[in-house]
């Protein structure tokens, strides 16, 4: 059953790969990267401020970075654990697919799709009744994800475990603050 669901990860991924087009590899090589969404964090970072007390804020933000550290430990341990090799790096199949990135670690699960959803999850749970609009941050972790695929360095699975992961903290985390830091009035 495992090999059976492995193998429609790896079929997946190449025809998804397969789609890309030559014109948009900087576009997704750019998109993939952290340092792209600095503005999109700052933004993050202002409308918390904004929208909150000074100390509150501090600790809504706080809470967040608790989040992906949290995460990242997380993700990064299971990576080691797992030890799944990337597609880039996986012999059978990386003649066959377009590699923009070139990445070593392993690849179970994504931590651009952990990371990116945790924070965005979060931040959209504490900002979704003061902006109706707040929805619109999902955009950012979903094109996020949708780059790893295209570079070749992350299948489907890895995606989907790795955004599952990250929703789940970044709602475990907002409930804990809810429980622990919201005074009922």
């Amino acid at each position: 059953m495992l090999e059976k669901l492995l193998q429609w990860d790896r079929d997946l991924f190449i025809y998804l790969n397969s789609l890309g087009l030559e014109q948009y590899d900087l576009f997704w090589s750019v998109v993939t990267n952290f340092s792209t969404w600095i503005p999109l964090f700052l933004l993050f970072i202002y409308l918390i401020f904004k929208e909150y007390p000074k100390k509150e804020a501090l600790w809504v933000l706080g809470t967040v970075l608790v989040t992906l550290l949290v995460v990242a430990m997380i993700t990064g341990i299971t990576k080691e654990i797992v030890a799944r090799l990337r597609p880039n790096n996986t012999e059978e199949i990386n003649t066959l697919i377009r590699i923009l990135k070139s990445p070593t670690s392993y690849s179970f699960f994504s931590g651009h799709a952990s990371s990116s959803f945790s924070v965005t999850t979060i931040v959209y749970l504490f900002l979704r009744h003061r902006f109706k609009w707040s929805w619109l941050f999902f955009i950012w972790p979903l094109t996020f994800v949708v780059s790893r695929v295209y570079v070749g360095v992350h299948y489907p699975l890895d995606l989907l475990v790795g955004t599952a992961v990250g929703i789940f903290f970044a709602i475990l985390f907002y409930r804990l603050y809810q429980k622990w830091f919201v005074v009922p009035v």
